[in-house]
């Protein structure tokens, strides 16, 4: 009986092109561990999609470039009680073609700076073959070692019609506005878009399985900033279990038990799923619901293959600079670095025209333990910064080691909650005390000046 060839063979294995490293993704992620290894290192990047990945393209750069008319909207609008004259309203058309000015640079820009640096890029989807080696349509390509990078995808659940709802890939691609929307979920992509629509004029509702929003955030933080957007017009739908959706002659009608709504369209935003169409079983590498998981070398259970960014399953969040550490951190790995990942402090922020932000240890994980952390909370609103941008929410809440007053960990619900993040951050990786804090010059008047009347 004539054995049947393997795929290798198939595919011509004699031509296959042999590189260093091999980088599945050309996200932010990948790109980090690329230009690493660039100088020293014979490299391909693969890339199915866009190249850039999802943040610069149809994530979060493009949304922040939207929220520069929904803050600049919000300041204006608060400071009608202090001397500005007349409240601007939003030209979503205009907006989105100032968001796609950015948004359509990125891919030859970031497939340029590739070339540029010498590092082969080929675009269309790889598919393991061996441990080693990758098709890329009929192309074969092996490497010594491989990087996977790849990503999540956006979930649309299981509802009946759930092909029906858009993404927020689609929302940041509308040339309109619709007069009416929802979100399906109540996590960091609905809230921030939600936000922005509200913010330019549309109806929004958000359906919501349950009674909170942000679990990740502490509640009081969230209900202060559920309370804003609902003073903008957001609409929360709580304890929905969506069941159905179903065209209209209008758009959509969403169903569920006791509860109907009908809108001109409608968005999935009930979290992301890895991205592991790769025949990951090819190369022996061991996935969970979560994604690929890895040792704190960031190995995966093959040793020749390492994997990075949100395909990962991990605790750490799931952020675009975190991938970018990781791809570094990989890159110095195969340069000959020895150490496990130590990951600093990781700040996340939730953006609107009112930010929601945290760093380090969590206000739970520290009133679970009062031996450890002391919680300092604060409300702001009568500071320096947010009496002179006529800010009405502005809460600060500062967890300190109790044996060495180090800052250990920070939520801020504020205007400026980016900028004061990002400040804690770097005092928690400096292991700064707060006494430091204190005796600490900042520029002044600022919202870090403001750092004194934390007492």
């Amino acid at each position: 009986m004539r054995r049947k060839p393997s795929i290798l063979e198939e595919k011509g294995a004699d031509t296959m092109e042999k590189y260093d490293v091999i980088i599945i993704g050309a996200g932010p992620g990948g790109l980090a561990a690329a230009y690493a290894l660039a100088p020293s290192r014979r490299v391909l990047v693969v890339e199915r999609d866009l190249w850039g990945g999802t943040c610069p393209n149809y994530g979060c750069d493009p949304k922040k470039m939207l929220y520069s008319a929904v803050q600049a909207k919000a300041y204006a609008r608060r400071m009608t009680h202090a001397g500005l004259v007349g409240e601007p309203t939003i030209d979503w058309p205009h907006l989105m073609t100032f968001k796609q000015r950015y948004t359509d640079a990125v891919p030859s820009n970031t497939l340029g700076g590739l070339v540029q640096a010498g590092i082969t890029a080929v675009h269309g989807e790889a598919k393991f073959i061996d441990p080693v080696t990758i098709e890329v349509g009929d192309a074969v390509y092996r490497g010594q070692k491989l990087i996977v990078a790849t990503g999540l995808q956006p979930a649309t659940g299981n509802v009946v019609g759930h092909q029906l709802l858009g993404t927020s890939r689609d929302f940041l691609a509308m040339r309109q506005l619709p007069q009416t929307l929802a979100f399906i979920g109540a996590g960091y992509v609905s809230l921030e878009l939600a936000n922005i629509a509200a913010a330019a004029g549309a109806t929004v509702h958000i359906i919501n399985r349950s009674d909170r929003a942000l679990r990740a955030f502490p509640a009081p933080a969230v209900a202060a900033l559920r309370r804003n957007m609902q003073a903008a017009g957001v609409r929360f739908h709580d304890n929905v279990t969506l069941q159905e959706v179903r065209t209209t002659n209008t758009g959509l009608v969403l169903r569920g038990t006791d509860f109907e709504l009908r809108v001109a369209r409608a968005f999935a935003a009930v979290g992301r799923v890895p991205d592991v169409a790769l025949h990951l079983s090819r190369a022996d590498i061991a996935t969970t619901a979560a994604g690929i998981t890895v040792d704190d070398h960031l190995r995966t259970s093959n040793p020749d293959v390492y994997a990075i960014g949100d395909i990962v399953a991990k605790s750490a969040p799931k952020l675009t600079p975190v991938a970018g550490f990781e791809g570094r951190y990989v890159a110095g790995q195969l340069l000959g670095d020895t150490a496990a990942i130590d990951y600093p402090a990781q700040p996340v922020v939730v953006y609107g025209a009112t930010e929601m932000a945290k760093v380090g240890v969590s206000i739970e994980t520290a009133e679970a333990a009062p031996d450890r952390y002391v919680v300092h909370t604060h409300d702001a609103a009568g500071w320096y910064t947010y009496n002179r941008i006529q800010a009405t929410t502005a809460q600060l809440t500062l967890i300190t080691a109790r044996a060495t007053d180090t800052l250990a960990g920070a939520v801020v619900l504020a205007d400026t909650a980016e900028e004061l993040i990002n400040l804690a951050t770097l005092l928690i990786n400096q292991h700064a005390t707060m006494a430091t804090v204190k005796q600490t010059i900042f520029a002044y008047p600022s919202a870090a000046s403001d750092l004194q009347y934390l007492g």
